[in-house]
């Protein structure tokens, strides 16, 4: 069977047996792309096929472009690694770490041993989580009134860490307050700064924090997988007139915006071949320096390792880690597998994902990157998340290690 025909197979048997209601998938290297295929429905009701086109909430895949747009600013100078956050961002100043709750149920604070600084952010090392897989966040958020981070108001941000920083990997809001940093050291809204800095070079014209008219037309709807295991679709959509562009979320996008930014991690920060020359700051082919991208795809938190994500809101996500048998690091942006994964990855890959299980892969001894993005809910669903590492070892297996 050919590739093609293997992949497409898989992909349309896990639409067919409801795993998923649709689903698009994009295989390419450093030069093009060499696989696509999109099955299913993107929206309840006749005559809404899936296509390559379709426009998907991203979510949490907006992490590794605000931390590439903070690369950028750090490669100009605007600060170093090891500085401080709140140089530019004055309230980190003021957080502290939360060491419980007293007799009454209000919180109990001390300071942190050391400052947040922008590696700490970058590295999800800063302290901050996530309500999603924190008890004591739900608790202090409750305790004070404060709204969920998926809200996009200023206040969901007033949150203490729960570590110091440095101290252990923990997956939080630390990407929201990298957005926070980015505006400050551009004087640009987020969203602004990525589409002159980033997307505009990159020439990803379907991804945005505003859903454009065209971009509804091929939006795909967000399902919620319900006790029996069939899915509902809801009317999900991250806030349209926010107080805040999240770095960590918010986006949306197509799989072949998605694989442009690959591409040019696998370029060491070029742009994918074929795209034009464009004047003022990229009218080179040159997006983020040869250095960063190996400082992006390398372990960056030490002895440290990434640990699972472990439930608090189960309608939102299920317990969660990608390979529990194999330990992983983290670079700036990207999780980082150190050993060989069951699918076949190799050492030094690099993933993440977003919460409407949507996910992407950087295989770099292949010089493969691939895009698998679904609308489900809860992150982690067990069937999206088969559908995942089924599609990941056929990948592997039709571009072996070294052949590519």
């Amino acid at each position: 069977m050919s590739t093609r025909k293997a992949l497409d197979a898989l992909l349309g048997a896990a639409v067919d047996a409801g795993a998923v209601p649709g689903v698009v998938a994009m295989v390419c290297d450093g030069y093009g792309v060499l696989y696509e295929g999109a099955f299913g429905s993107r929206a309840p009701g006749p005559a809404q096929p899936m296509t390559v086109q379709t426009v998907f909430w991203i979510a949490s895949m907006t992490k590794a472009l605000t931390s590439a747009a903070a690369l950028q600013l750090i490669e100009q100078g605007r600060a170093h690694l090891d500085a401080p956050a709140s140089d530019l961002l004055p309230e980190l100043a003021q957080v502290r770490v939360l060491e419980g709750f007293d007799e009454s149920g209000a919180p109990c604070t001390r300071a942190p041993s050391r400052p947040v600084t922008l590696r700490h952010l970058l590295t999800h090392t800063s302290g901050f989580g996530y309500e999603y897989w924190s008890p004591a966040y739900r608790q202090y958020r409750k305790c004070l009134s404060i709204p969920g981070i998926g809200t996009c108001r200023n206040q969901a941000l007033q949150l203490p860490l729960l570590a110091d920083p440095g101290e252990r990997w923990q997956y939080g809001i630390s990407i929201d307050w990298l957005g926070k940093w980015v505006e400050a050291a551009s004087g640009e809204k987020l969203g602004a700064y990525l589409q002159r800095a980033l997307l505009g070079p990159l020439l990803m014209r379907d991804t945005a924090y505003r859903i454009s008219p065209a971009m509804r037309a091929r939006l795909a709807a967000v399902y919620q997988r319900a006790p029996d295991g069939g899915l509902r679709a809801t009317t999900m959509e991250s806030p349209q007139d926010p107080e805040f562009e999240p770095g960590g979320g918010g986006l949306y996008g197509t799989a072949g915006d998605y694989c442009r930014f690959l591409q040019m991690i696998l370029n060491r920060g070029q742009m994918p071949a074929g795209t034009p020359l464009q004047k003022g700051r990229h009218q080179g082919r040159q997006v983020l320096a040869a250095e960063t991208v190996a400082m992006m795809t390398v372990n960056q938190i030490g002895q440290l390792r990434v640990s699972a994500l472990r439930t608090a809101m189960p309608s939102v996500s299920s317990d969660f880690e990608f390979f529990p048998d194999v330990e992983s690091g983290f670079g700036f942006g990207f999780q980082i597998n150190l050993q060989q994964t069951a699918t076949g990855l190799t050492p030094g890959s690099l993933m993440w994902a977003g919460i409407a299980n949507t996910y992407y892969w950087v295989d770099p001894s292949r010089n493969i990157a691939a895009v698998l993005l679904t609308q489900v809910m809860p992150f982690g669903d067990p069937r999206a998340l088969a559908l995942l590492r089924a599609f990941q070892t056929q990948v592997c297996a039709c571009w072996p290690a070294g052949a590519h």
